[in-house]
């Protein structure tokens, strides 16, 4: 990622953040929508579970500027996922998911230079946690 993308992603993300119950409704609701299965892996009851996605999201776009500082902690959530049933043919459609939810959010605040600063924050995470999850087979996949 460059500078100017993490720029780009924490700026963007300063706009969800006061919506973030909002955006964390329609990113599980596009999730469910476009992968079904996957609601089997969550509460029934999502109330903390969109709680914990927006932290997780603010701690990771907080940490852009120094990455290193929060791989350890994207390292532990991908091994917890494993066990939740999470595969790495997941990570694509969560961050497809992802991307339409603040797309939704941000309105004509989401430029073509926004979307691919968060596919490049999204890309590189997604990538690492898959590698440290699976192995680093399955993340060139």
């Amino acid at each position: 990622m460059t500078p100017e993308q993490v720029k780009l992603v924490q700026q963007s993300f300063t706009k969800v953040a006061p919506i973030s119950e909002q955006a964390a409704v329609l990113f599980y609701g596009r999730l469910f929508e476009v992968a079904p299965a996957v609601r089997a892996m969550f509460p029934d009851n999502m109330t903390e579970q969109r709680k914990k996605l927006m932290a997780t999201l603010a701690v990771v776009v907080g940490g852009l500027t120094n990455l290193e500082a929060v791989l350890p902690a994207a390292s532990a959530l991908a091994k917890r996922h494993v066990g939740y049933g999470a595969k790495a043919e997941h990570y694509p459609v969560v961050g497809g998911a992802l991307l339409w939810t603040l797309e939704q959010g941000l309105g004509d605040a989401w430029t073509p230079e926004t979307a691919s600063a968060w596919s490049a924050a999204y890309g590189t995470l997604s990538g690492y946690m898959i590698s440290e999850a699976y192995g680093s087979a399955q993340a060139a996949e």
